[in-house]
């Protein structure tokens, strides 16, 4: 008697991928697909982009890009809404077009709904978290605040802040950079 057991789903697989809208990411050989983001989602996501774009334009100290993918390996590929990699790191784990290791800072924006949310602040952060990402942010839209997950010197990730409206987001790997909370929500 045959036994049908599923496969897992690799990165390569998602190489013919539909150009349809949506984001297709491979998380332990599982696919997960999100649909187009909203406005909000959008709009806190382009604050963000800009308000770290400006922090770079002064301090030449790296790189922010949106929606670039990386791939940790065959059964790990994720498009992060929003990520920061220093110059110096770039240049070792840049490989054909995206990311091949974790960059300094993974920003992903909240969308509604449940199974969302659960795949940002569960799923991703576990995978973060495995592979050495120094910070993880998660932008929500819906509450207007920024929790932030630090790298322990143990490993892993830790939540170390909630911030709301009123709250400056900083980070020790961008000196010097600051920006009200609320201004990314306005």
């Amino acid at each position: 008697m045959s036994t049908y057991t599923e496969l897992p789903m690799t990165v390569s697989a998602l190489d013919g991928a539909p150009d349809d809208g949506n984001r297709y990411e491979v998380i332990d050989g599982e696919l997960y697909v999100s649909t187009s983001p909203a406005i909000p989602h959008q709009f806190a996501l382009g604050r963000l982009y800009l308000a770290i774009g400006n922090y770079l334009e002064l301090h030449r100290a790296g790189i922010a890009f949106l929606g670039l993918g990386v791939v940790f390996d065959e059964f790990n590929g994720v498009i992060p809404d929003l990520l920061y990699v220093s110059t110096e790191r770039l240049n070792r784990i840049r490989s054909g077009g995206r990311l091949k290791a974790a960059p300094e800072i993974v920003i992903e924006i909240l969308s509604p709904g449940s199974s969302n949310e659960d795949r940002d602040r569960i799923i991703k952060r576990k995978l973060y978290s495995s592979r050495g990402v120094s910070e993880y942010w998660i932008a929500d839209p819906e509450t207007r605040t920024i929790e932030i997950n630090r790298k322990r010197k143990e490993g892993g990730l830790e939540m170390i802040v909630l911030l709301q409206s009123g709250d400056d987001l900083t980070s020790p790997l961008l000196p010097e950079f600051r920006v009200p909370v609320g201004q990314i929500f306005e």
